[in-house]
């Protein structure tokens, strides 16, 4: 038995997670967060590495060794109300995921070949479970779940997603900073498109979705009834 899949990608500050949660919550899906892992394996290769002395350079450890120890030590998503949890050694690990220094270096592990495999080795495992559920990222639909009932490509121009990340900042919406961010993000989804690994890529039968004129009410609107003709059922 397999769930139902509804993929969201799209660039940076484009609205996906946001929206997945939402569209996830009115569908009765869960919100599988593919990030959640990535962060979950660079905690692991953090902690390894303060284990064995090694403070900056934690991939010195080498991805297989970080993976071996992921799997020992039991990191794993577990259901959890509307989503999933992060658990490793049987304790939940969210806020943890969050800090510093995971932050600083979820890139680079999420840009391991290796590491990339057994993530979405995980997420289709969860899928073939049957969990229905609403996924973001940058490869969910052409990598992650090729098959999946709904592939929507989220965006919006720089400048829109720009403001809006401001906004979530507190920040002021100065011309000279909306400029600022603007080229910043538009830096981002050239590298994001050209990187060798999981670069950012619609997928051929994904359906375009941009907010940029839009409210988020809209758009999560506008992706549920999609969703619903494909899936075949009624709203909740």
């Amino acid at each position: 038995m397999t769930g139902g899949v509804i993929a969201i990608d799209g660039p940076s500050a484009s609205g996906k997670s946001s929206t997945a949660r939402a569209v996830a919550e009115a569908l009765g899906f869960a919100h599988l967060d593919s990030g959640a892992l990535y962060r979950g394996v660079t905690l692991v290769a953090l902690r390894e590495a303060a284990r064995e002395g090694v403070e900056r350079e934690p991939l010195t450890l080498g991805a297989e060794a970080i993976l071996r120890a992921a799997e020992d030590r039991g990191l794993m998503l577990q259901p959890d109300g509307a989503g999933f949890a992060a658990y490793l050694d049987g304790e939940p690990v969210d806020a943890a995921l969050r800090a510093a220094d995971v932050t600083r270096n979820v890139s680079a592990v999420s840009a391991i070949p290796v590491v990339r495999e057994w993530v979405n080795a995980r997420l289709r495992q969860l899928v073939r479970a049957g969990r229905d559920v609403v996924v973001d990222g940058r490869d969910i639909g052409t990598v992650v779940f090729p098959d999946a009932d709904l592939k929507v490509f989220l965006t919006a121009t720089p400048e829109a997603r720009a403001g809006r990340r401001l906004s979530q900042r507190g920040a002021r919406l100065a011309p000279e900073d909306l400029d600022r961010e603007a080229a910043a993000l538009a830096r981002r989804d050239a590298a994001d498109s050209a990187r060798e690994v999981a670069p950012l890529r619609r997928a051929e039968d994904a359906v375009d979705l941009d907010t940029t004129s839009m409210t988020f009410e809209d758009g999560v609107d506008w992706i549920l009834e999609r969703a619903r003709q494909a899936l075949g059922r009624e709203a909740p």
